[in-house]
This record gives C-alpha cells, sequence and structure tokens, in this order.
C-alpha cells in the first residue's frame, strides 16, 4: 500500500481500524470457498456511511481496488481479493434501526446478522423469512449482495423479494437511496434490484429496507424415505401438482444420509436411498391438512415409510438433518468442495444421476443433498487431502462438467451461493456474449474505474 494512501486510509477510520500486518491479512485473504485465496494490501473497518464514502472515494482517485466484505460466509470466492488492495469490512455497521410492526419492515446496517434480524423481527411476531443455511454469521448486506436462498425459499421467495429500498454507495463516493419504506414503488429503474445480488461490484450497501411478515401460527415438519432419488423426484412432482406450497421441501441422497447420521445419531434409515423432508407452517388447521396431503403423496410414489414430528423438538432434530449435511460431508475429507447448480424441478432426478455419472467418470466423490422445492441441487465433492492435487484437479473437471449439464438441462451454474470468482469461468457459456457485453457495460456506469470487486461478474 502506497504511503499517501495508507495514511489516508488510517485518518479516515482512525489506527484502530486498520489492518495491514500479515497476521492481520491473512484471515481476509479467503472466504468461505475452498481453493481462493489472495492477499489484500490493508483491511479497514469503517464506522459510517460517511466513512464508507471517504474510502471509496479516496480508492477510485489512487485506483486501488476494494472489495466490500461482510462475515466471509459466502461459497463462490465474491470477497476474495484477487487484484489486491482493500478490504472494506462492514461488521461495525451492525444495528438494526428499525423494526415498524405497522409497516411490516425493518431497517438494518449491513454488518447485522440474518439470524439477529429474525430474532428482532420474532420478538413482535414477524418473520424475516430468507434462511440462508449460514444465518447465524452471514451478514444482511451479504444476504442482499449474494441474493441468499435457503430452506424456505420454495413458499417464500429469496432476498431480492424482501428488499425494499437501499442506501449505497458508489464507488465514487456518491450517495444513493433506491427504493424506500413502501410495498408499491415503480418510479424509474429498479435500481434496488439490480444492486441486491450484484456481489459487491456495483457499490457499497450501508443500510436496507426489509420487509417482513407477520410470523405463522404454528409449523409442522415430516419426512419421507424412498428407495432411490427418482422416487422422491417424483413425489416432489406430486406435492407440487396436488395444490400443496410447502415452507420446505428438502431431499438427502444416500450418502448424505449415511454422512448425517453418523454425523449426528437422528436415526435416519439406513436402507433408504434417498430423504425427503417436507413441512409447512401457517394456521394450524391448514397446516395438518398440508401435511397430510404431502405424506400421501410420497405414500402413492413408492415411499418406504413417512413419518411426522410429533412435537417441535422432534421437528427441530429433523430440520437439523438437513442443515448438518455440509458438516457430516466434511467430516470425509480433509477439503470439502460445495457447490450448487439448479434445474427446472421435473429434472431433478434426472440431474442427479447425471452427477453420479460424471462422479464415476472423474473417479471422484460426489454426495447430493439440497432444495428439492425450487430444484436447487448442492453437489458436495469430498477429498482425502489438500495436497492431492490430482484428486483436486478431476473435482474441478467434475464441477464442470455438472455447471454445463445443468445449462444442458435448462438450469443455471448457481441457484443461491452466486457467481463470484468460482463460477465466473461458466457464467459466459450460461449468458452469452452479448449479456456478457451489457453487464460490462452496466458495471462501467456504476464504475468508471474499476475499482470495485474487480474480476468478478461484469469485470
Amino acid at each position: 500500500m502506497q504511503a499517501p494512501v495508507r495514511a489516508a486510509l488510517k485518518a479516515i477510520v482512525g489506527d484502530e481500524h486498520y489492518r495491514e500486518t500479515d497476521g492481520d491479512l491473512v484471515p481476509f485473504s479467503r472466504d468461505a470457498t475452498p481453493l481462493f485465496s489472495a492477499r489484500p494490501d490493508a483491511v479497514v473497518f469503517p464506522a459510517d456511511t460517511r466513512e464508507v464514502s471517504a474510502v471509496l472515494r479516496l480508492a477510485t482517485r489512487h485506483g486501488v481496488p476494494v472489495v466490500p466484505r461482510g462475515a466471509g460466509s459466502n461459497l463462490c470466492a465474491a470477497t476474495v481479493a484477487l487484484r489486491g488492495g482493500i478490504v472494506l469490512t462492514l461488521t461495525r455497521l451492525n444495528r438494526i434501526l428499525e423494526i415498524a410492526p405497522a409497516e411490516l419492515l425493518a431497517r438494518v446496517q449491513p454488518g447485522a446478522t440474518s439470524a439477529a434480524l429474525a430474532d428482532e423481527a420474532a420478538d413482535h411476531d414477524l418473520l424475516w423469512a430468507p434462511d440462508p443455511g449460514s444465518r447465524t454469521v452471514a451478514t444482511l448486506g451479504g444476504t442482499i449482495a449474494t441474493n441468499a436462498g435457503g430452506l424456505r425459499g420454495l413458499k417464500y421467495g429469496v432476498t431480492r423479494d424482501y428488499v425494499l429500498g437501499l442506501e449505497a454507495v458508489l464507488p465514487t463516493g456518491e450517495v444513493v437511496r433506491t427504493g424506500g419504506r413502501l410495498h408499491k414503488d415503480v418510479a424509474g429503474y429498479d435500481l434496488t434490484r439490480l444492486l441486491t445480488g450484484s456481489e459487491g461490484t456495483l457499490a457499497v450497501i450501508t443500510e436496507a429496507t426489509l420487509a417482513l411478515r407477520p410470523a405463522p401460527r404454528s409449523s409442522g415438519t415430516g419426512v419421507a424415505y424412498f428407495p432411490d432419488l427418482a422416487a422422491a423426484g417424483r413425489a416432489v412432482a406430486a406435492i407440487i401438482a396436488g395444490g400443496v406450497l410447502p415452507a420446505t421441501l428438502e431431499f438427502l441422497d444416500r450418502p448424505c444420509i449415511d454422512a448425517v447420521e453418523a454425523f449426528a445419531g437422528l436415526g435416519l434409515r439406513a436402507d433408504a436411498g434417498a430423504l425427503l423432508l417436507f413441512g409447512d407452517d401457517g394456521e394450524p388447521e391448514a397446516v395438518t391438512h398440508a401435511l397430510t396431503r404431502m405424506g400421501d403423496a410420497c405414500t402413492t410414489q413408492g415411499a418406504l415409510e413417512v413419518t411426522r414430528a410429533a412435537h417441535v423438538a422432534e421437528a427441530d432434530a429433523l430440520l437439523a438433518a438437513r442443515r448438518c449435511a455440509l458438516p457430516a460431508l466434511s467430516r470425509l475429507g480433509a477439503l470439502t468442495i460445495l457447490e450448487d447448480a439448479t434445474v427446472p424441478r421435473p429434472r431433478i432426478a434426472e440431474m442427479v444421476e447425471r452427477i453420479d455419472e460424471i462422479a464415476n467418470r472423474h473417479d471422484v466423490t460426489i454426495a447430493t443433498f439440497g432444495h428439492a422445492g425450487d430444484g436447487n441441487l448442492h453437489p458436495t465433492c469430498m477429498i482425502g487431502s489438500r495436497e492431492d492435487t490430482e484428486s483436486i484437479v478431476r473435482a474441478e473437471h467434475a464441477f464442470k462438467d455438472i455447471f454445463t449439464t445443468a445449462v444442458e438441462l435448462g438450469g443455471t451454474i448457481t441457484g443461491e451461493h452466486g457467481v463470484g470468482a468460482a463460477k465466473l469461468p461458466y457464467l459466459s457459456a450460461q449468458l452469452g456474449p452479448e449479456q456478457m457485453a451489457l453487464l460490462r457495460r452496466v458495471k462501467g456506469a456504476f464504475d468508471p474505474a474499476g475499482i470495485l470487486n474487480p474480476g468478478k461478474l461484469g469485470s
């Protein structure tokens, strides 16, 4: 870092909120994405919008890259400083500024976590619906920047469906406010939607106005075991065709079931080829009716067993089975590569079969779990050693084939993790040259100096 820039950064955020020693920089050289690492030149922790604006003006003037960052829990290398520069960490801006029950909204700073907002909303009998797997640590700024999904995506949608307005700082230091407190507002281009999911390449979010929902009065959960994933896929189609929109509809394949049971000892069936976790929320009578219909659909489609949780603790245990899939699989290798791809719902079983074929062809171990209701799959590769470069290369080739297959089946290379650096090599194949060129023109309009999270999306 050049001396004038270093001095100016310290003047903006204070010496105690500026880091540049090797020991301080190492944790910020990577996020939760394996195989990606790049050392920034400095890390700063601004306290407010004014400081964020000053940092960005300085960076634009000197041509220094800036990578906005929250907790670093993303799974697409979106916050890795590929070209060095400044990591702008927003965790000090961590307040929930307002809960407004009469307007069904909240105002938050980007460093507050998704779980914190959910808990505070619940105190007002309200629901923050987005439910990313890393919700206890994931910041709301990062959740918005990656348009995170989660287990409730089928019924409730993803993060973009709840972002009413944003305060954001452009790379030039200008502060803009998009949207606001209204649930209906169609004035001008929808910049709120554009910034949601832009992965820190267009602006830095410093405040968000988010929609809340009334909390459901009750919820229920059930589990169905199937001889294979094809039967589970048919059950998913039957559930949706039957007019039920579940709050939860998740699946685990056989390797995931085995790993979760070995990890958590939840009493899952060892002879099942697939597990389907289903649930709903709302009025008690409606939940009971929905669970019965979903259970009947599973039975009709050849389920080995269908059970419903008798109480909240049992329901929580079933949900824990899905949430602990990644840590359970992580025990099977020193390196775990978790990806996501999405296909149309009727093609889930076909996609999993193709994943298994690809894994066998490349001689790698891949287990698959995911959101059956919206076709979002998480193929997960376990490698025994981080030094096993041959296996890592085979895994990379396998995932390339998986992403190609998803697009061939009418799907996408990412349903919720985002593009970042990890998926960027595959983005052009999905979008085509015309859309890629348009992304670059949009990027140039927001960030003419190209300093904001370079090497990602439209860069």
